[in-house]
């Protein structure tokens, strides 16, 4: 049986929006949401970028951003979560794959986000995307739903999990 919602975890840079990346690539549906991406300056990490599969861009977080909402050094920014990583994750075809990289702490302060987020999974409509190892009851409870296939990821699997995604979503 096809798992309708495939999330992978594991720790940072393990590869897992890599993976995703190179999934949808090799799929031949039309899709829909968002990947995150480091900000890098001169090398160091100074925030994470947003960027839709139809190549809107935001910001998820920076450390310039003076936010009551933070993650470590990076104010979060819930405008471009809510106004353009959210609306990517509302299909506009009924076969539409929903790609959500990722569920984190960060997307997580947004309301609209999590509303969203609930309402997709309850879809019809496939996901796939990447959750966070660690997380507030709200990032276990999605990764406990008996229509979630939790997948690991690891420097050791990745290559191979793009494989076996494909066949098993065949």
């Amino acid at each position: 049986m096809k798992a309708k919602n495939i999330l992978f975890t594991g720790p940072p840079r393990c590869g897992k929006s890599t993976l995703i990346h190179k999934i949808v690539q090799k799929i031949d549906i039309s899709a829909t949401g968002f990947f995150t991406q480091e900000i890098l300056e001169k090398g160091r990490r100074v925030g994470f970028s947003i960027t839709t599969l139809d190549q809107k861009k935001g910001i998820l977080a920076h450390e310039r951003i003076k936010s009551r909402l933070r993650v470590r050094k990076y104010g979060v920014n819930l405008l471009d979560i809510d106004g353009i990583a959210v609306p990517s994750m509302m299909p506009s075809i009924s076969d539409e794959l929903v790609v959500i990289d990722e569920i984190g702490k960060m997307e997580c302060f947004s309301k609209l986000f999590k509303k969203t987020l609930e309402g997709v999974l309850d879809s019809n409509r496939p996901v796939i995307g990447s959750i966070a190892m660690k997380g507030d009851r709200f990032i276990q409870k999605i990764k406990e739903r008996s229509d979630v296939l939790l997948v690991t990821v690891t420097p050791q699997n990745r290559d191979e999990l793009v494989k076996i995604y494909l066949e098993f979503n065949k």
